[in-house]
């Protein structure tokens, strides 16, 4: 916030504004297991002191995104996939106040924590950062996770209606000067106010992770980040899907959104290296049930009838959340994140087996070669 009151413009303090040919991230960093569903040795083993390292070593390598992931509770199986977690709000506070240059993300579930709070808390984080927050809105899919908050899951699209006007109330707070009042159909909400305003004008930066088509419109409509998964797609289907994402937001609200997805790396000194430590986390020490768990939670079960499409599914899910597909030596992970430059995603959240161990190996052998080939 300037000396005089006034919000300072969000290209100047959040750094997905910046002109870095790839933004880079980290994904689900506050969760154990990170994004690997495996068993395996080196697998994150969740503290404070280790996801902190993580949040380090992005800043190191002036990453732009610290992406954390709301979940309640795991997904059982020998591991538990993702059972203890730090909340995320609170978790950007703190990995706010001990980094310097990526944006800090909130993943926050609409119907578990109320728009006033999200406004507050939000704002706070903001100013901590200087000018860093981002929220990240989800409309949340875990049943049981609303089962613990007595809150009911809406169909599909319902939940996107709520959503619109959750995030309403939000960017009032965070804009208007006034109270106010706001009627909708799913808030009744009297003497509105939020101060001190957020350090970013007009407001933080907000993304939306969703894959649907509704969730899709949703983030064209109403945030300046779309984040999708790829979905099994290759490099000329990114390309097709983020090139329909982005001209699907311009041609029906007129507004340009960045569009991030997510990649995985599985990276050895030769590329039949980096296929046995895949095959060893994955194949070998891979917590299937889990994955069952959460692919039979997401319905994806009943959207793949073809076996062999959904057991590769679920390979995907326990390698890394669902991600691309980055295995082999350091050249050829390079040659990958140029790949998905390519496809015109503006960033993407990365995900490593052995997040410590791995993550130190990038920055210290892969990251200079990413600098070398331009993408920083």
């Amino acid at each position: 916030m300037s000396a005089d009151g006034r919000a300072i413009e969000r290209q100047k303090t959040n750094p997905l504004f910046n002109d870095h040919k790839l933004k880079l991230g980290t994904f689900s960093t506050n969760l154990s297991g990170g994004c690997t569903i495996s068993t395996a040795e080196g697998v994150f083993d969740l503290n404070w002191p280790n996801t902190a390292t993580l949040a380090k070593l992005a800043d190191e390598m002036e990453f732009e995104a610290l992406v954390p992931v709301g979940r309640w509770r795991g997904f059982g199986g020998e591991t538990d996939f993702n059972g203890r977690g730090f909340e995320s709000y609170t978790w950007a506070a703190g990995i706010g106040g001990m980094t310097n240059t990526p944006s800090v993300f909130s993943t926050s579930h609409i119907s578990t924590v109320h728009p006033v709070m999200a406004a507050k808390q939000g704002m706070t984080i903001d100013h901590i950062t200087g000018g860093r927050f981002t929220l990240n809105v989800v409309c949340g899919w875990y049943g049981p996770e609303f089962e613990m908050f007595g809150a009911p899951l809406l169909d599909h699209d319902r939940r996107y209606d709520l959503a619109a006007e959750w995030l309403t109330v939000i960017k009032r707070l965070w804009t208007e000067e006034e109270e106010f009042d706001f009627a909708g159909e799913f808030f009744n909400l009297k003497n509105l106010i939020c101060r001190p305003r957020p350090v970013q004008g007009p407001h933080p930066v907000v993304m939306s992770a969703g894959t649907s088509e509704r969730g899709k419109k949703f983030a064209a409509q109403h945030c300046d980040v779309g984040f999708t998964g790829p979905n099994g797609l290759d490099i000329d289907g990114l390309r097709a899907m983020v090139t329909d994402y982005k001209k699907m937001a311009l041609d029906e609200f007129g507004r340009n959104i960045m569009v991030w997805s997510n990649a995985f790396i599985y990276q050895g000194e030769t590329e039949k290296e980096a296929k046995e430590l895949y095959d060893y986390c994955v194949m070998e020490k891979g917590d299937w049930q889990a994955a069952e768990n959460l692919t039979r939670t997401l319905g994806i079960d009943r959207r793949v009838p073809d076996l062999d499409a959904m057991l590769k599914l679920k390979e995907n899910f326990i390698a890394g959340w669902g991600g691309y597909p980055l295995i082999g030596t350091k050249e050829q992970v390079v040659e990958g994140l140029l790949a998905l430059a390519g496809t015109g995603l503006d960033g993407v959240l990365l995900s490593w087996p052995r997040y410590i161990e791995d993550m130190t190996n990038f920055k210290e052998v892969t990251y200079p070669l990413v600098v070398e080939a331009g993408l920083r």
